[in-house]
């Protein structure tokens, strides 16, 4: 009886393992002795005994109770469900539930009918040859053209990375090795030990802290695919951030502002998308931008806009309201956050113009714009970016389209694009050059580069925001 038992806990445990629950052979070994210690008699103690040892935080709750009331309660059911996990058995597909998890664990007790039987060969080998070109196409690829299977991959890629804001100093100082500010308090302190003598002097430094960090996320029909696949993205977000102490605010509109902000709290993913469901009305609806920002800007900027927030603002920009409730809007969250960025997917496209009339107001407020139709940029846009200097006098004598394209695609993944060309040492100099012209489109600066003092200029010009140099003169006589 005791074998039998032994068994059975350990297939269960197996069940949850593939369910998505860390057991390790600690917790099985665990539970078989919490099981033989209180016996079987009282089904809620023979629960407790299960959960106690097999649950390690509270976002396996449902997953634990859908599984133990499905195996616990029927026993052929359980027998299917051990043998589900064999490769050559299958097993009749069984209705999934609505609740949160439900999906898991319907996939952990059944497999799909489709799939034949096969023989566990003695020898496994793996061809992992074109592992990483495929993962820099699944990277590179648009969210709209990926199959289902690809949107799981993506899904759990953007879940399952830990992610991170450029930290800050702030004026609040914590104990160091080393630091340049003496800590007298700590130094006095320690000294008592050695009768009074000081014998090291204890430092300080500043603190540093990730800001906080603001999410406006647009619902409407045409950003539908790019927000559902960003929610995953802000949830691996909010709890990686949620370890650091570092606030993590989000908030869904379409035509109306919803936050969202508790629900991506929750650590199961399936919990915390089920709660965004039910709270959020205008999925796949219009938009309005202007009444969604300057609801925000009343309701919740002296709330989340604190210590210098940083916001990500993700939406196409396409306005049907009245365009001055948009720029004013607009313009008081620009004044009120450190860093705006603006994530826009219409950037996937190479020819891109700022054309419509909502994409003309934000672009006056916001700090960076960034394209969002990949995992590729995920990477990018909580990182401060690259600086990246172009030594060359532009006198490109191949294909002007490939040049075109190269530096269009370079300007986009770089914070700022420093163009260093020698032939600004002479007073005439005119963008006559066709490659010449073509790089001026796609840089942030254009500097001299020909003898000591315009390399000192430049390092002034890194270490601060720097001016464009000749950039704008140029760009002028170009047009």
């Amino acid at each position: 009886m005791k074998s039998m038992f032994a068994d059975n806990i350990t297939g269960f445990a197996r069940l949850l393992r593939k369910a998505g629950i860390p057991i390790a052979i600690g917790n099985i070994e665990c539970a078989i002795n919490a099981v033989a210690a209180i016996g079987v008699a009282s089904r809620s103690d023979f629960r407790a005994a299960l959960f106690a040892t097999m649950v390690s935080s509270s976002g396996q709750r449902e997953i634990f109770d859908q599984l133990f009331e499905t195996c616990w309660q029927n026993p052929e059911l359980f027998e299917k469900a051990l043998s589900s996990l064999l490769p050559q058995t299958p097993v009749p597909a069984r209705e999934a539930g609505t609740a949160p998890g439900a999906r898991r664990v319907s996939e952990a007790l059944q497999r799909p009918l489709q799939e034949k039987e096969i023989e566990i060969p003695s020898t496994i080998e793996i061809d992992a040859r074109h592992s990483a070109a495929l993962d820099e196409v699944l990277a590179t690829k648009d969210f709209e053209q990926m199959s289902t299977d690809e949107l799981r991959q993506a899904r759990e890629a953007l879940a399952s990375k830990s992610w991170a804001l450029p930290t800050r100093k702030t004026r609040r100082t914590e104990p160091a090795v080393t630091g340049p500010h003496f800590d007298m308090r700590r130094t006095l302190r320690r000294s008592m030990r050695n009768g009074g003598n000081i014998l090291h002097l204890e430092r300080l430094r500043q603190k540093q802290i990730e800001p906080p960090l603001v999410i406006l996320c647009d619902i409407s029909g045409s950003m539908s695919v790019y927000a559902r696949m960003c929610l995953h993205f802000f949830h691996g977000l909010t709890q990686s951030r949620r370890v650091k102490r570092a606030a993590t605010h989000t908030f869904l509109f379409g035509t109306r502002l919803t936050n969202i902000t508790r629900a991506l709290r929750l650590r199961d993913p399936d919990e915390a998308l089920a709660m965004t469901t039910q709270l959020t009305q205008d999925w796949d609806g219009g938009t309005r931008i202007g009444a969604a920002l300057e609801q925000f800007n009343l309701l919740w900027s002296r709330r989340v806009l604190s210590q210098g927030a940083t916001v990500l603002l993700l939406t196409d920009g396409l306005e049907r309201d009245d365009p001055k409730t948009l720029s004013h809007a607009a313009a008081q969250l620009h004044r009120t956050s450190r860093r705006l960025v603006w994530l826009n997917p219409l950037l996937r496209y190479d020819g891109f113009a700022p054309k419509a009339q909502g994409i003309r107001i934000l672009m006056k407020s916001v700090d960076e714009l960034r394209p969002i139709h990949n995992l590729l940029w995920s990477r990018r846009v909580l990182s401060q970016g690259a600086t990246v200097l172009l030594l060359t006098d532009g006198l490109e004598r191949d294909d002007p389209k490939t040049l075109s394209h190269a530096a269009a695609q370079l300007h986009r993944t770089t914070r700022r694009l420093v163009w260093l060309n020698p032939l600004l040492r002479y007073d005439g100099f005119a963008p006559k050059a066709q490659g010449i012209r073509i790089l001026l489109k796609s840089v942030d600066e254009l500097r001299p580069i020909h003898n000591l003092q315009s390399m000192a200029d430049l390092a002034d010009a890194l270490l601060t925001k720097g001016a464009p140099g000749d950039l704008t003169r140029l760009k002028a006589s170009a047009a």
